[in-house]
């Protein structure tokens, strides 16, 4: 059930996007437990005056106007460590697949309760019971 932003610099290429989303979808679903096709995203693109980070870095982590905004609201329960795990892997194949560095892989989660999400129809899929 998780809802997917991805900012990235409007120079990036159609191949970082896609990437970029099949590397947090794949994470998602290996490492948060999240079900096959619930896949969420919305991808925005920006001008380098629309990228704002810290030029001089903030807690020991520089960055470059490469960097990736991933902001993911879902279901809240899992663990710091699932969390842990979640960032590693997302920077890691990142870096890997796309040459992104780590350091410019900048994440948010946002947790939520299951009656915060309707997917359509008006209704509260994840009603309690």
């Amino acid at each position: 059930m998780p809802l997917v932003r991805i900012d990235l610099a409007k120079t990036s290429t159609p191949e970082l996007r896609k990437a970029v989303s099949e590397t947090v979808y794949n994470a998602m679903t290996e490492i948060a437990n999240v079900p096959q096709h619930d896949k969420f995203q919305i991808i925005t693109l920006h001008d380098s005056d629309q990228m704002i980070y810290p030029a001089e870095g903030y807690l020991g982590v520089s960055y470059t106007p490469n960097i990736v905004f991933i902001h993911v609201t879902w279901v809240a329960g899992r663990s710091t460590d699932v969390k842990k795990a979640f960032y590693k892997k997302i920077a890691d194949d990142l870096h890997a697949k796309a040459g992104i560095r780590k350091e410019d892989v900048f994440i948010v989660l946002s947790d939520t309760a299951r009656e915060d999400w309707s997917f359509g129809g008006g209704l509260m899929q994840y009603a309690p019971k």
